[in-house]
């Protein structure tokens, strides 16, 4: 173990505040009103507000890791003579594909592959082809690759064709500014230690009130009864129907706190935009090619191809980098050899440019 703070440069957890940190020296009873009136309700409303200012959408905690809450909608969502067409083109469309298998959930997938963005017409003659089909899924930014994928041109043709419209924005909701009713979606999923700055510990759903409601006996899972959890929410003022992670969720009221200080998402999507281009254009100039196009790039995390040398290893790159304070992401892409670099959470522009130093102290195979 080593007590050494390093700057985590990953899609999360990822680096927190010092402040954030310290709101979890508090020790909260579950069943106090100081805490779910208090605390619990408060982020509810915060977070639904975040997400939207129309009328009819609501939002329900649930713990553990962005993947149980993709589960739990998935499970809950999605009746016994539903369809679901998950899109994928990465590691998290796969997983909602591999959830939908062991839930027996019926499904279809439309696999564009890791590096391309999925094409709405095609989406569209797989609405016209299999009617079956009552529920669309996919990912908003996929971490896999750090590809941003056209949520809003997909939730136009779930408008158009009145399917129930699912987005795992795990890695965006709060770092990238949109409104779930503009985009038609039904079901946002995120995450606690995301684009929000706070710890692992618990997920979030926002969801359209009605369609919530009518998961009412869908869920496949007792403690992932999405319907379950947010009626509980609903009835006793923001008690968790099992032992809620009070630690994560007063750190998770402290970071809503310094979104809102730092000038809400519009904010923070400039900061981690600016961020991701000096990243970029400092990477371009060591030499490092990114993976993807810019025109595809997102603002929370980038690919970029390992080094063509003999020499090169990704453990020996890794560590020269942690030892200089610095933690980055191996690569998820199959048929590419990667490694990622992210820059959400508690990271400036400063930060980058000192990372930037760092990777070029690092470059043992160019000495």
């Amino acid at each position: 173990m080593t007590s050494r703070n390093y700057l985590l440069l990953t899609p999360g957890p990822l680096t927190t505040s010092r402040s954030v940190k310290e709101a979890m020296l508090f020790d909260s009873c579950t069943w106090d009103d100081d805490y779910n009136l208090g605390v619990v309700e408060k982020i509810r409303q915060q977070l639904t507000a975040l997400a939207t200012r129309a009328e009819g959408y609501t939002s329900v905690l649930l713990q553990g890791s962005g993947s149980y809450a993709v589960e739990a909608v998935l499970g809950s969502a999605i009746g016994a003579d539903n369809k679901v067409l998950i899109v994928s083109n990465g590691a998290y469309g796969a997983r909602m594909a591999e959830m939908a298998d062991l839930m027996g959930i019926a499904h279809r997938v439309y696999d564009c592959g890791e590096v391309a963005r999925p094409e709405v017409q095609t989406l569209e003659a797989i609405l016209k082809e299999d009617t079956a089909i009552s529920h669309i899924a996919m990912v908003h930014c996929e971490t896999t690759t750090g590809i941003l994928n056209p949520i809003a041109e997909v939730g136009v043709l779930a408008r158009q064709y009145a399917k129930t419209y699912i987005v795992d924005a795990m890695s965006s909701f709060g770092g990238i500014p949109l409104d779930v009713a503009e985009l038609n979606i039904d079901f946002l999923i995120s995450s606690a230690n995301k684009c929000i700055q706070g710890v692992p510990g618990f997920a979030f759903v926002i969801a359209r009130t009605a369609k919530l409601e009518a998961c009412a006996g869908h869920s496949r899972s007792l403690s992932l009864d999405l319907y379950a959890q947010w009626r509980c929410m609903e009835d006793n003022h923001g008690k968790w129907r099992f032992t809620s992670p009070t630690h994560t969720v007063l750190a998770f009221a402290q970071a809503l706190a310094e979104l809102a200080e730092e000038g809400g998402v519009a904010a923070r999507y400039r900061r981690y935009l600016q961020n991701q281009q000096a990243l970029v254009s400092g990477m371009r100039e060591l030499g490092f090619r990114t993976l993807l196009d810019d025109v595809f790039h997102s603002p929370i995390i980038t690919a970029f191809y390992s080094p063509d040398d003999a020499q090169y290893r990704f453990k020996e790159f890794y560590s020269r980098l942690k030892e200089q304070g610095f933690v980055i992401y191996p690569g998820k892409v199959s048929q590419s050899d990667c490694f990622r670099i992210g820059n959400i959470g508690e990271v400036y522009e400063r930060d980058i440019i000192s990372l930037l130093n760092a990777i070029k102290h690092a470059m043992y195979w160019k000495k």
